[in-house]
């Protein structure tokens, strides 16, 4: 079901969001990554619903009808982060747990570090905890795998090299990184909506890359799913997130896996975040 969450105070707008499960099940937030939308974790909500979960999976900032604000700095990290707690606190939820993919993992990975109170466990779909990807681009393949950071930093070329021939070059760049063509088309038109995709690379323009490495420790149950085949997100980095958590984790590497884990990989995935969910979630 497709609803808005009412307007959060520090946005004073409504945020739409994707919902499942029972209505009286501890909150779980499903956070997207680029170039996603709330429907990439269409696969994944049955599982989460039959576990009791209430699933609410936002339109993150600057995507979709949520608001599209027009300064850089309005998508830093911290306030992105400012969101979700917003989300939740006007959801009724003093404590959640939190899923993020892509850039909604490291939003996870940031929670668990600066507001473990809120949290009742976090997990990380394909993102390692930033300090290790940053440690990792100093020593492995992760620089080279990295380079399409600072050329979405840049000033307008990367909106006219993706949407070339109506998006066709960002849809084959998705597909060849693994997603369905279902997916990329989806993704794709969204982001040739007027702003869309300026608002979306926004969140790497207002990223340094040094303020996200210093991200603290996760201080929850942490559960990081990578994939062996993701292009973006070297092993390195992945092996590494291990040492940046101070609670109990785990780590599941999926073999032959693509970058793309909540649309391609779902079975995979909810083998392993529902036990972790129920192990470490409201008894």
């Amino acid at each position: 079901m497709v609803s808005g969450a009412g307007p959060l105070p520090h946005v004073g707008a409504a945020v739409e969001v994707l919902e499942a499960g029972p209505p009286d099940g501890p909150l779980l937030l499903l956070l997207h990554g680029f170039p996603q939308t709330p429907s990439c974790w269409q696969r994944l909500l049955p599982a989460l619903a039959a576990a009791g979960y209430r699933s609410v999976a936002p339109t993150q900032r600057g995507y979709g009808l949520s608001p599209r604000p027009q300064a850089v700095a309005e998508y830093g990290i911290e306030t992105l982060v400012k969101d979700v707690l917003a989300l939740a606190d006007r959801l009724g939820a003093p404590t959640f747990s939190v899923v993020g993919h892509d850039w909604g993992g490291a939003i996870a990975w940031r929670l668990a570090a600066d507001h473990p109170e809120r949290l009742v466990s976090c997990t990380s779909l394909a993102t390692p905890h930033p300090a290790a990807l940053a440690q990792a681009a100093l020593r492995s393949t992760q620089a080279l795998r990295s380079l399409y950071v600072p050329f979405f930093r840049l000033p307008v070329l990367p909106e006219r090299a993706l949407l070339a021939g109506r998006g066709a070059v960002f849809r084959e760049i998705l597909v060849t990184s693994g997603l369905d063509q279902k997916s990329a088309k989806v993704y794709v038109e969204a982001m040739r909506q007027p702003g869309a995709l300026s608002a979306a690379l926004n969140w790497y323009r207002a990223a340094s890359p040094t303020g996200l490495a210093r991200t603290g420790p996760s201080r929850v149950p942490t559960l990081f799913v990578w994939g062996s085949r993701d292009l973006a997100l070297g092993r390195a980095a992945a092996s590494a997130s291990g040492r940046h958590v101070d609670a109990p984790y785990r780590f599941e590497a999926l073999e032959g896996a693509s970058h793309w884990l909540p649309e391609q990989h779902s079975a995979a995935v909810a083998e392993v975040l529902v036990p972790h969910l129920l192990e470490h979630g409201p008894h």
